[in-house]
């Protein structure tokens, strides 16, 4: 996946998720917005599809390509205020939500939408959010009786309960629940605990010796007394009820495990039966919880951090009930201020989005609804958009596009040197077996029982939550539905899931400019290609490596083999340590390991497939360069980007990518055709030893 290479699929359980899920995304995408044209000779003032004015000759390619590539137009450009972060594929995925934008506009406006049907949920939907001088004037109102009921707890006997009903309607606490595919036993569904309770992004915020971590803890702690006192909290006590709940939250901070920890899937593997789990957590009724939760009969489940769920049950025990009520309410209202009045949103805003992240000013309204509907209702809109938005020759022309590059990757796999043929037979095995996603599902989602109105946002949004949630708990004991995706067909992204084996592409990804049929084949092999060969990649990075052809968490490889492979990754994870991302923050090489695979992996199978595609012919120059030079110039036009500092570094401790200059850099440093095509050589900054080049696939 281009924003994790190891993702579940569940309905977003949290307002939150469901929020931010678009902006996530597109801090990592890799699609670039290029310049259209209709002139197919190449030879042309206008090179289509690849940009060529914003070249710094002043600096040698082969000691910076991505400053040589991009350092004028970094110079020049502006981060929008509402934007963390900048580039041409921030732009197309704004043109994709225009066109949502439309499409919901006149669902709103249609008053012979029938009754029920997803033009007039989707219509109620945006109608509700977009009606601001209600959303003000009821402020915190549609809260006041969940707020109340936590207040009533008369013991610990009623927590787990009331633990189990927030986080069914979305206000997330204390721990995750999803229904997945069991990893070890891919055709079967199972109940899955993980993780939670904080609401800093990282264990790592919560860092009591870190003096930038420790100023980010002075204003959220401002900010919880903010919102409370917003809640109706009086401002003295809000303030003390603020520090109580931060040192509440450090506790499940600390007992929880880190990202670079949470890349093992094996020890993310810890399978239970239900009498084990009361055992092992006899302060939590996990029978309560799984009521609440309407959950089917089930005997076994996976328990994904063992010492976070240690530390939570003598939580339950050690902290006082009225400590415990503080905190769900705080939770509460935390997760649903974006979607209530503008005091509310605005003290949220405040807090994530510009103290965190550096943003200067708030999205439209209209922008933050289209997010949350398509994090809600992701196949109703989708529908609409690909009638409208989605070219099947795309689907056509990209589908071809994969059976090269899986041609090519068999060829790669079969001429390794470092790999035996017992692990290249599997190799391919399981290249072979992997299924393919293109554009949109074959079945769109039932929303009949969802129940959406014009009366109220926040209420429309937690009816979303327990549809997805009973959506997702319904599956299990049923058999893996292998058709179901796990993202919209508009969004601008692709993902490879290693349970199910299979890669996806979504219609908002398969379109001019992400894919251009104008424009010359090495730029559609740099950026499309290279997405493609990334997600194929991710079957075999650190963590895909661990799945076989069937999803299923099992070793294929020899001992000799595995050892080559972790040594040449280790390689990886010393170069990308030494990257500087901004003030004295590096790129983490082991959170970023299986990004940067996939990155390396991709574009080595997208240049060979291109060069494949060319028949043996020698492509002409253009415009004095190479065709293999404007290859590795289309593939550092993907990754164009400026992005505000504060984002950059919650981006380095908390994201499984590298930042967008070290997704350029960091494969051609190890690309021996860069070299070749750019002259790379001894003491230029880009070049490193043969023998200490990260050759894996």
């Amino acid at each position: 996946m281009i924003t994790s290479s190891k993702t579940k699929y569940y309905i977003a359980s949290n307002f939150k998720t469901m929020s931010k899920l678009k902006t996530l995304l597109a801090v990592a995408i890799v699609v670039s917005l290029v310049a259209c044209n209709n002139d197919k000779n190449s030879n042309e003032t206008d090179l289509v599809g690849l940009d060529l004015t914003n070249i710094d000759s002043t600096i040698k390619p082969t000691n910076d390509f991505y400053d040589f590539f991009s350092k004028k137009w970094i110079d020049k450009t502006e981060i929008p205020g509402e934007e963390r972060v900048w580039g041409p594929l921030i732009e197309m995925r704004n043109r994709n939500t225009e066109a949502l934008h439309t499409i919901l506009k006149s669902a709103m406006a249609d008053a012979s939408a029938k009754a029920g049907s997803n033009r007039k949920k989707l219509g109620d939907f945006f109608a509700s959010g977009m009606d601001s001088v209600k959303i003000n004037a009821t402020g915190f109102s549609p809260l006041v009786n969940e707020w109340k009921k936590t207040e009533a707890l008369k013991d610990k006997k009623e927590l787990t309960k009331r633990i189990a009903e927030l986080n069914r309607m979305g206000a997330s606490n204390t721990f995750g629940f999803y229904v997945g595919q069991d990893e070890k036993k891919s055709d079967e569904m199972i109940v899955t605990l993980y993780q939670g309770g904080i609401s800093l992004p990282s264990k790592e915020y919560y860092d009591a010796n870190s003096g930038e971590m420790k100023a980010i803890q002075v204003e959220f702690k401002k900010y919880i007394a903010k919102i409370l006192t917003l809640a109706g909290v009086e401002e003295k006590k809000a303030n003390e009820q603020a520090e109580i709940i931060y040192a509440f939250e450090k506790k499940m901070a600390d007992a929880s495990m880190t990202n670079v920890e949470m890349r093992d899937p094996e020890k993310m593997y810890n399978k239970k039966s239900l009498s084990e789990l009361q055992k092992l957590y006899p302060n939590i009724d996990w029978k309560i919880y799984f009521e609440e939760y309407k959950t089917p009969t089930f005997d076994s489940l996976i328990v994904g951090q063992l010492n976070y769920f240690s530390t939570l049950d003598k939580l339950i025990i050690s902290t006082p009930l009225d400590t415990w009520k503080t905190y769900l309410n705080w939770k509460l209202a935390n997760e649903t201020s974006p979607f209530l009045s503008d005091d509310f949103a605005n003290a949220n805003f405040e807090f994530y989005d510009k103290t965190l992240m550096g943003s200067k000013s708030k999205k439209p309204r209209w922008k933050s609804v289209i997010d949350m509907i398509d994090g809600s209702m992701g196949d109703a809109i989708g529908e609409a958009f690909v009638e409208k938005h989605f070219s099947p020759n795309a689907k056509k022309k990209i589908n071809e596009m994969v059976d090269n590059i899986m041609a090519v990757y068999q060829e790669r796999i079969s001429q390794l040197d470092w790999m035996s043929a017992p692990t290249k037979e599997q190799a391919k095995k399981k290249l072979a077996a992997m299924d393919r996603k293109l554009g949109y599902p074959d079945k769109w989602k039932d929303y009949s029982t969802l129940e959406i109105s014009r009366d109220s946002y926040v209420q429309n949004i937690m009816n979303s939550v327990i549809f997805g949630t009973d959506e997702m708990v319904n599956k299990l004991g049923k058999p893996v539905d292998r058709t179901e995706w796990g993202m919209s067909a508009p969004t601008v992204n692709a993902y490879y899931n290693p349970s199910k084996n299979e890669i996806a592409f979504p219609a908002g990804i398969m379109q001019a400019p992400a894919f251009d049929e104008n424009a010359p084949d090495f730029v559609n092999y740099a950026s499309i290609g290279a997405v493609i060969g990334h997600e194929l990649t991710h079957g075999f990075d650190d963590q895909g490596s661990q799945y076989d052809e069937k999803g299923n968490l099992k070793n294929w490889w020899t001992e000799e083999d595995k050892a080559k492979f972790n040594a040449k990754t280790k390689l990886l994870v010393e170069q990308y340590n030494a990257f500087v991302a901004v003030d004295t923050f590096h790129v983490n090489g082991e959170l970023t390991l299986g990004e940067n695979i996939a990155d390396l992996g991709g574009l080595t199978i997208a240049y060979y497939a291109w060069k494949k595609s060319l028949n043996g012919k020698t492509p002409e120059m253009i415009k004095g360069y190479t065709q293999d030079q404007l290859f590795f110039m289309s593939f550092a036009q993907v990754w164009r980007m400026k992005m505000r500092d504060e984002s950059m570094k919650n981006m380095v401790i908390t994201n499984s990518h590298s930042p967008s200059k070290f997704r350029v850099i960091g494969p051609l440093s190890n690309m021996k055709e860069f070299y070749d095509a750019w002259g790379a050589k001894q003491g230029d900054k880009m070049f490193i030893e043969e023998n200490k080049r990260a050759l894996i696939w």
